[in-house]
């Protein structure tokens, strides 16, 4: 598990250096496995009409409940690794 977690921060790390900025719709998918990843199923409240970026993060992020911590971290390092 420490080691997983050891991972899962260096991916945090290097996704703020990738060589080529994302799409929005892989931003979003990297936004929500980390959430998931660091924090677990999303209890947040879910934003007004007003704030789409909000509600779409919201909505990535949901749409992982039930993914278990470790494999949501397994997930972003993967997919941080495939980006660099």
């Amino acid at each position: 598990m420490a080691d997983l977690t050891n991972k899962f921060e260096a991916a945090a790390a290097s996704s703020k250096n990738l060589s080529e900025r994302p799409d929005n719709a892989t931003l979003l998918k990297i936004y929500a496995l980390y959430k998931q990843g660091s924090v677990g199923d999303n209890a947040d409240k879910k934003p007004g009409f007003g704030d789409m970026v909000g509600r779409a993060k919201w909505d990535a992020w949901n749409g992982l409940k039930g993914t278990a911590k470790n494999d949501a971290m397994q997930q972003y390092i993967d997919l941080i690794a495939s980006l660099s």
